[in-house]
């Protein structure tokens, strides 16, 4: 699969949602964005990367697991000058959508982040572990969700961490790369 093809024909977060969602669907990621968090130690992280990065964003305008996560990417894209990321419908390239399903399901977000001359490097996708410890805890275990709410959320700080080690796996892959290494004489 040529992912970095697809990254080529993706498209930046505000003209994914332009295209795809509608102003509901707009609205809910805004909502997030506006209520993501990076605290200073995880700016002073994004902001160490030194390899480039291509973030390819499998996703749909209208999941509530994209609405929940793919601000959280945004985010850090903003804050990382060594982050390019885009986005792809999850329906727009079936040859993607197939080689990105889990658990044989059409699943989203998926993330494929790319070298900077297009090799896979990292594949993730499709919540986090703190977002299936809590689905597991309200459909299989014996928590009842109330669905009251205080404060920040705590389940989005867990997800800006949990993404952050990601980003932050690729880049000492990319990092520790002995032919990015020979290529960048470092």
């Amino acid at each position: 699969m040529d992912f970095l093809a697809a990254w080529e024909t993706g498209h930046v977060y505000d003209d994914f949602l332009a295209q795809y969602g509608a102003s509901t669907h707009r609205e809910r990621w805004k909502n997030v964005f506006d209520q993501v968090v990076v605290t200073v130690e995880q700016m002073e992280l994004l902001r160490r990367f030194t390899r480039e990065m291509k973030v390819l964003c499998l996703a749909g305008a209208w999941c509530g697991d994209c609405a929940e996560q793919c601000p959280i990417l945004q985010k850090f894209a903003e804050l990382a000058p060594r982050i390019s990321l885009r986005f792809l419908d999850r329906d727009a390239i079936p040859e993607v959508r197939d080689a990105l399903s889990i658990c044989g399901g059409k699943r989203v977000p998926v993330v494929v982040i790319l070298s900077e001359d297009g090799h896979e490097v990292v594949r993730f996708g499709d919540r986090t572990l703190s977002r299936y410890r809590r689905l597991a805890a309200q459909q299989i275990g014996s928590a009842c969700p109330t669905g009251i709410s205080v404060g920040t959320d705590p389940q989005l700080a867990l997800a800006v961490q949990e993404w952050l080690e990601v980003l932050e796996r690729a880049q000492l892959v990319l990092r520790l790369s002995p032919r990015l290494r020979e290529k960048h004489g470092d």
